[in-house]
């Protein structure tokens, strides 16, 4: 029997029905009973970590060593952040966010013995293989999100993750069919208020069965998930059935509407815009309206099935999502700068101290210190024999993020500028530096800023004009 396309609403509203809600017993904040497997890994970071050490031959980060070598670009600034664990804190922002979500799943979701069906893995350590990050997830050897300038190496073949997704293969493999996965990323990226190198995502896999898919559906037991001959469209990939990957994709984007509901409020507008990701297709990502703008919140998709056999579970079919935890906690919290999420300030941290994780609160501004600006212009070394780029954007904002840490609030490109006859090049940046705690003096930023152009010129090969 084949299932008509035009019978699919139908199907859909048997769906509809609210997930079983019950009454918790208990919270649970740990690994539920079918996480074990994966907590055997010897991935996670439990208890202090030593300090990480930057040295001539090896970077040693959370206790291990690993040698340096060309694509070694990651700095002690960024390594002091490793352990940090910010999601983990009690009464963090963050942690605030993380565990409203888990507590929604726990509550929402409950599997066949009374427990939560998804587990929930908050502790895996950020230090990964490339091919974790990259190859697990299908994305191919050229794709410019491998880039030595987006990333942070400690060798060619480890790197500080650059999404979650990294573990979700070994997840699934560990035989785990529903989880949360929540952790810090690291990218080089530009400054301001809403961007930092180090952030935090969480993310949700779930793994359906041909039953679970088809256990409503009248018949269901003659329908497939997969298909043979088939050929891959907009729709669907080459190897599903239409009818199991529209209901995979309904269940999919009802249970991240009813989580943004439940995070945003009832009278949320929410709508999806069709996109593009390596690992999952059809691919989408969720925006909602958010003081008369579309914000995007979360991207997610049908995962691709050459992640899902690989992972051992080429009998099922699944949907995956990640959303940045500070993308929410600035918005539903009124946090205006990425940066405070880092404070040790107890203005800010006490806010956050509530009692229940539920209460609604809105930051309160500390005092906002004025803002000092200084400009830098120079002359760009030129391209390499090899025709390869020998400067970058990102290089020169994780110069000044080593040197101005956070004392530096923003930095955008003001005027770009080729001379005529020589061809030669010039860029020319506003830095705008602002302490979260204290007013800063222009004598200081002026040393900072000239620590900078110092170190611009010696490390990144530039030409000063200043």
């Amino acid at each position: 029997m084949r299932l008509h396309i035009r019978t699919l609403p139908s199907l859909l509203r048997l769906l509809e029905s609210p997930p079983c809600h019950r009454p918790l017993r208990r919270y649970l904040s740990g690994l539920s009973a079918n996480g074990i497997a994966a907590s055997r890994r010897r991935l996670s970071t439990d208890g202090p970590a030593p300090r990480p050490v930057i040295g001539q031959d090896s970077v040693e980060v959370l206790g291990a060593s690993y040698p340096r070598d060309d694509f070694t670009n990651v700095t002690a600034k960024i390594l002091d952040k490793v352990g940090r664990n910010l999601h983990n804190q009690p009464h963090h922002p963050l942690w605030l966010i993380k565990e409203r979500i888990k507590a929604h799943f726990y509550s929402s979701y409950i599997g066949r013995w009374g427990n939560p069906l998804f587990s929930v893995h908050d502790n895996l350590s950020p230090v990964v293989s490339t091919e974790q990050n990259f190859d697990s997830l299908l994305i191919p050897p050229d794709h410019p999100s491998r880039k030595r300038g987006d990333n942070y190496y400690l060798n060619r073949t480890t790197m500080l993750r650059a999404h979650t997704s990294a573990h979700q293969r070994e997840l699934v493999r560990s035989g785990l069919d529903a989880f949360l996965l929540a952790g810090d990323v690291y990218r080089r990226d530009e400054i301001d208020a809403s961007h930092y190198p180090v952030f935090h995502q969480m993310e949700g896999v779930r793994l359906f069965t041909n039953h679970e898919v088809f256990s409503k559906v009248q018949d269901g037991h003659e329908l497939s998930l997969f298909e043979a001959g088939g050929r891959r469209t907009p729709q669907k990939q080459e190897t599903h059935s239409l009818e199991a990957v529209k209901l995979v994709e309904f269940d999919l984007k009802n249970t991240l509407t009813r989580l943004i509901t439940y995070l945003f409020g009832d009278d949320v507008e929410v709508r999806w815009v069709d996109c593009y990701f390596p690992f999952t297709h059809p691919s989408f990502e969720m925006e909602v309206r958010f003081q008369g703008d579309w914000m995007e919140v979360l991207g997610c998709g049908v995962m691709e099935q050459e992640l899902v056999n690989s992972a051992g579970a080429g009998h099922k079919l699944g949907w995956a999502f990640g959303l940045g935890l500070e993308r929410l906690a600035m918005v539903l919290y009124s946090i205006p700068d990425i940066r405070l999420f880092w404070s040790q300030d107890e203005r800010f941290l006490q806010q956050f101290r509530l009692p229940d994780i539920q209460q609604p609160v809105t930051f309160q501004p500390l005092s906002k210190y004025p803002p000092l600006h200084n400009d830098i212009s120079f002359w760009l070394p030129e391209e390499s024999e090899a025709g390869r780029e020998s400067f970058t954007q990102n290089d020169f904002y994780e110069l000044v993020r080593s040197v101005g840490g956070e004392l530096v609030e923003r930095v955008s490109l003001q005027d770009e500028f080729t001379h005529p006859r020589t061809g030669r090049r010039s860029q020319c940046y506003r830095i705008v530096y602002r302490h979260m705690e204290r007013t800063l003096t222009q004598d200081e930023v002026r040393r900072v800023h000239q620590q900078i152009e110092h170190a611009a010129e010696t490390e990144l090969g530039v030409q000063g004009r200043y």
